[in-house]
């Protein structure tokens, strides 16, 4: 059995067509780091800052309501056994109902922001793949590839679709 898959595997590298290194060498292949992008073209770089001051004012509101809801927390725990019953139970619905408030605005400004990183991210990609588009075409490459396991640094393209994407915005 290991002697016949010996002998396939022979004639399967003795079948491969001796022209394929020549064929290999004239490929050009590059890669393109989706994570730098959403890191360091500038469009991507302005989206943050936008999101984050569109954001800004609700991301306080929550801070403040987190220190209300621990607040109340601290002071039942620490007065609970010395209220009257009736005190101890009117903030502790106080407390319930204010903690669903707050897990409730902080789970639709997670969706929020969640939806608009996602919109500002489709914007990077769609400038970014005109970019790699044409940069394909300007120097001829056969094959980019995005998203990688691993690729070696002399194939990365990354700086060159950042710069691509940078001189986009300079010419508008």
């Amino acid at each position: 059995m290991k002697k016949t898959i010996a002998r396939l595997l022979v004639a399967l590298i003795a079948s491969l067509p001796v022209s394929y290194a020549s064929a290999t060498d004239s490929l050009k292949v590059g890669y393109v780091n989706t994570q730098r992008l959403f890191r360091d073209a500038p469009a991507a770089v302005r989206a943050a800052k936008k999101i984050e001051q569109e954001f800004s004012k609700r991301d306080q509101d929550l801070q403040r309501l987190a220190k209300q809801v621990q607040g109340l927390q601290e002071g039942l725990e620490k007065n609970g056994l010395t209220m009257a019953e009736a005190d101890r139970r009117a903030k502790e619905k106080d407390l319930g109902e204010l903690s669903r408030e707050f897990q409730r605005k902080q789970r639709e400004f997670r969706e929020d922001l969640n939806l608009r990183q996602n919109e500002e991210n489709a914007a990077i990609i769609e400038k970014a793949n005109k970019a790699i588009k044409q940069l394909a075409d300007s120097e001829k490459y056969d094959l980019i590839v995005q998203d990688v396991v691993w690729v070696s640094p002399k194939l990365d393209i990354t700086d060159k679709v950042i710069k691509a994407l940078s001189d986009a915005k300079e010419a508008k």
